[in-house]
């Protein structure tokens, strides 16, 4: 029988060409995909606001890491697609990338690398930029709006403009922009947006006046934005009477980190997650005073990711001293 020889160059191809089929047959998870649309625009002399698109797959991504160069220097919940970076030098230029994490810790690639130079410091400027003016807005489809306004003043120079939806900043342009785009927004839905200057010290002028708008109907204006399977009890604990919430927090493009609690047809108090919050089932407890046999009606609604809160969950009556 004739001996033949293979080179080793073509085992080791062989090998590796097996090796890589087992790996596509046994499939497995893959990382988180790439953050697109990366920018990054100086706020102040101390701060840059880094902002990017959010990464859609599976498994879900649960949060985004922030790097200055090869530091992580920031991390937020999925649901935020933005940051202000702070406690940078002035006058300096940082590289900044983006990367998702999905809930079992897997990394996805960096973004690609964007540049932010902050400006330089400002001794002793303690004056703020005036109010931006004639804020206007229109409704760009369902899902989007479409600002303009007129440049604000400043003694030194505007180096941003952050946008509000109500009290929740959402968004954060450059200092010589006069228009931008606020994405991410619910169908069939009223808006309020103010804008306000920051100048170099980090000094904020006063909102401008509100441009309302409502977004056009389309996909998705059906989806529940209240929390679901409300429930509330009573319990004793050393001599006073509390309520006890739990509920299904609604299911939005990003998680929900604040809630607001109405008691006998006012709001009464507001509660903030901290870390990461609930996405399965919340629980909140809060005193309601020391008498027995007091009858109150309690129902909860979320703070939406793009800052409006959503609708108000079915009412529930608690007695207290009723079973305890």
């Amino acid at each position: 029988m004739r001996r033949v020889t293979v080179p080793a160059a073509l085992l080791c191809g062989a090998a590796l060409l097996l090796t890589s089929a087992c790996a596509r047959e046994t499939g497995g998870e893959r990382p988180p995909g790439v953050p697109t649309g990366v920018t990054a625009e100086a706020g102040s002399a101390t701060s840059v606001h880094v902002m990017w698109n959010q990464v859609t797959g599976e498994p879900p991504v649960s949060a985004y890491e922030v790097y200055r160069d090869r530091d992580k220097v920031e991390e937020v919940p999925a649901d935020r697609h933005m940051v202000d970076v702070v406690r940078l030098r002035p006058g300096t230029s940082y590289v900044f990338t983006v990367r998702a994490r999905d809930r079992d810790g897997r990394l996805g690639p960096p973004s690609r690398a964007v540049r932010a130079s902050t400006p330089a410091a400002v001794a002793a400027d303690t004056s703020a930029p005036s109010r931006p003016g004639s804020l206007d807005g229109r409704a760009v489809g369902s899902r989007a709006a479409q600002l303009t306004w007129a440049a604000a003043t400043d003694d030194r120079k505007v180096a941003s403009y952050d946008v509000y939806q109500g009290d929740t900043k959402i968004h954060s342009v450059g200092g010589t922009q006069t228009a931008t785009v606020v994405t991410g927004l619910r169908p069939g839905t009223r808006y309020s947006f103010t804008v306000r200057a920051r100048d170099a010290a980090d000094n904020l002028s006063p909102a401008s006046e509100a441009a309302r708008l409502t977004t056009a109907p389309g996909d998705g204006r059906g989806t529940a934005t209240a929390p679901a399977d409300f429930r509330a009890a009573a319990h004793r604990a050393d001599g006073a009477y509390y309520i006890d919430l739990t509920w299904v927090p609604p299911r939005t493009d990003g998680l929900v980190t604040e809630y607001q609690v109405h008691l006998d047809g006012r709001a009464a108090t507001s509660l903030v997650f901290g870390g990461q919050p609930p996405r399965d089932r919340a629980s909140y407890s809060f005193y309601v005073g020391e008498k027995a046999g007091e009858r109150h009606r309690v129902r909860l609604r979320a703070k939406l990711p793009d800052g409006t809160w959503g609708a108000l969950s079915a009412e529930r009556t608690v007695t207290t001293g009723d079973g305890g």
